[in-house]
């Protein structure tokens, strides 16, 4: 389905790469949020780093910065033959420390190098994802280790200091080509969740400088591919993503600006009910019709979906007449009853 038939609508720019899109995303709370499953065991690192086992990392959310942490910031730096296992595992120790240590985003972006290692990291698994690769080149391993690396550009894209900074290098560009993907093996499925989270970490907070930048790249196009393609996790993320975005008003016009947008839009959110009569998600149906009711606010779209409403939708306001699986889902939520 092309979501834009002419090329990308006014005012949309292409995004760093420009492909189609498929992807999985992982949602918690209701946002998107990185888990440290299905990460790789880190190896030692340098004798002062210590071993802490499997569990839970020390501290408390707001712990300050400590010699651990800073030497695992050190470890990233490390340039000579023997610092790639070193790296590894300062990546693995950092990613799990990510939401206990309350500046640590600020540490990654000031401290010299951080953040192009963080991109070097990033950048060096793209030949992975050409139509013409080898799936299997692309190990577990590897895909974790960028995985861990993109939980660190979500820590910096969350952090208020760091967020303006975070949108104007543009880096959300760089997760485009893992949202891109569409090869179902566990590695690109692990990158699809994790980039789907740091845009989610994005338009949690609402902030209008984030708005205006994802609305002049592909994120729109990509998530609504997402949500017709996706897995139920990646389709819930993506419809997340979607309904913040049309909260702002900057992005409701935007997609009720050109009927291109709004069709595109509606019909992805037709298909999605469909489904969900069929394969009930509570969750995922909450974000579907709240994007429905803030299409409303319009009056244009408001005026086309009382006549184009998915018949599983239409219904007397005592929603006896719809299924039961979107009725139960309906009346347990407080924002849609």
């Amino acid at each position: 389905m092309d979501y834009y038939p002419h090329g990308p609508a006014p005012g949309v720019a292409h995004g760093a790469h420009g492909h189609h899109a498929h992807g999985y995303g992982r949602p918690v709370n209701n946002v998107p949020h990185l888990g440290h499953g299905g990460h790789p065991q880190g190896h030692p690192g340098h004798p002062h780093h210590g071993q802490h086992g499997h569990g839970p990392p020390p501290g408390q959310p707001g712990t300050q910065i400590d010699e651990q942490v800073l030497g695992y910031v050190e470890d990233l730096q490390l340039g000579d033959e023997h610092s790639d296992v070193v790296r590894e595992n300062a990546l693995l120790e950092l990613s799990k420390r990510r939401e206990f240590v309350h500046d640590l985003a600020p540490l990654l972006w000031h401290s010299c190098g951080t953040i192009s290692v963080l991109i070097q990291e990033i950048v060096e698994i793209y030949p992975y994802l050409t139509s013409n690769a080898n799936a299997a080149d692309l190990t577990p391993n590897a895909s974790n280790r960028v995985c861990n690396s993109l939980a660190l550009l979500q820590c910096v894209a969350s952090h208020p200091d760091t967020r303006p900074l975070f949108l104007r290098a543009r880096l959300p560009l760089l997760l485009f080509p893992f949202l891109n993907t569409s090869s179902t093996d566990r590695p690109f499925e692990y990158l699809r969740l994790t980039s789907l989270g740091v845009i989610g970490a994005l338009v949690k907070v609402d902030d209008q400088s984030v708005t205006n930048f994802l609305l002049n790249t592909e994120i729109v196009p990509l998530c609504l591919r997402i949500m017709e393609n996706g897995s139920e996790l990646s389709k819930t993320v993506a419809t997340f993503i979607v309904q913040k975005l049309l909260l702002d008003e900057a992005g409701l016009c935007f997609v009720c600006q050109t009927p291109e947008r709004f069709y595109a839009v509606a019909k992805v959110l037709a298909k999605m009910v469909d489904v969900l009569v069929e394969f009930p998600s509570i969750r995922l149906l909450r974000h579907v019709v709240r994007c429905y009711l803030r299409l409303c606010d319009n009056r244009l779209a408001k005026e086309v979906l009382r006549q184009s409403l998915p018949d599983a939708l239409a219904s007397d306001p005592s929603l006896q007449r719809l299924p039961e699986s979107i009725r139960q889902s309906l009346e347990e939520d407080q924002a849609t009853k």
